[in-house]
């Protein structure tokens, strides 16, 4: 079964045992390790009321001042421990009054989830005017493959669709770039899809103690460009959007 045909509890449910199994064994990665920190120093400034959809052991935003919201027990517990303010929930539904938040961060999550249209709206709704929504998605439902069904995608997104799933839920893109650290490799790619398949375990732990740390060396600063980048042969996407 594919993973856009799964129940929305099945795909929960799936994406939790997939993130309790990643993050047992991993180390919480500080922001400001990530190329994203240029761009959230300067958003911070201006937003005191912060929000960040499931970080898992990879917040984006400081863990002083931030409200995170995720579903995997070992991620809270990181967050937890270094005092952040973090609580169990998910992005169809958030425990947050309207308008709560001035910056809202959603990296990597909206492809995870059955509705995404209900998502975008409760992201919408937990906004402030004028707050800032970064969020990242992958591209391109032809280049669908292995690692979109292991990993519990939903989806893969055409630019031009998304765009417009953010205009009806009031959000405009101001800005945008490449992202993402997936390999360009696909034999790379499949070496990795076998060994997660039959050695998960020992696959996840390579992956925190080895090729994560390798692709934070590797990382280049974001290369911004005014609305929409050209996304011809890009996998990923991160967006810059405002409520309007």
């Amino acid at each position: 079964m594919s993973a856009a045909a799964r129940t929305a509890t099945g795909l929960t449910e799936s994406n939790r045992r997939f993130y309790d199994g990643l993050w047992s064994n991993a180390r919480l990665i500080e922001p400001q390790r990530f190329n994203t920190w240029p761009l959230i120093s300067e958003l911070c400034e201006r937003a005191a009321r912060r929000l960040e959809i499931a970080p898992g052991m990879r917040p984006r935003l400081p863990l002083d001042g931030t409200v995170f919201l995720d579903l995997s027990a070992p991620a809270l517990r990181a967050l937890r421990t270094r005092n952040a303010n973090a609580a169990n929930g998910l992005i169809g539904a958030l425990p947050f009054a309207n308008a709560s938040f001035d910056l809202i961060c959603a990296f990597d999550i909206v492809e995870h989830v059955a509705d995404d249209d209900a998502a975008l709206s409760e992201l919408a709704r937990a906004a402030a005017p004028g707050a800032i929504l970064l969020l990242s998605v992958p591209l391109h439902p032809q280049t669908w493959n292995a690692f979109d069904e292991f990993v519990g995608h939903c989806r893969r997104y055409e630019p031009d669709v998304l765009a417009a799933k953010l205009v009806r839920c009031g959000f405009s893109i101001e800005r945008s770039a490449i992202y993402g650290m997936q390999s360009k490799s696909s034999r790379l790619l499949d070496l990795g899809m076998w060994f997660l398949k039959r050695h998960p375990r020992t696959a996840m732990r390579w992956y925190n103690r080895v090729f994560m740390p390798i692709g934070l060396a590797l990382q280049k600063p974001l290369q911004w460009r005014d609305g929409m980048i050209d996304t011809q042969g890009v996998d990923e996407v991160l967006l810059v959007c405002r409520k309007g």
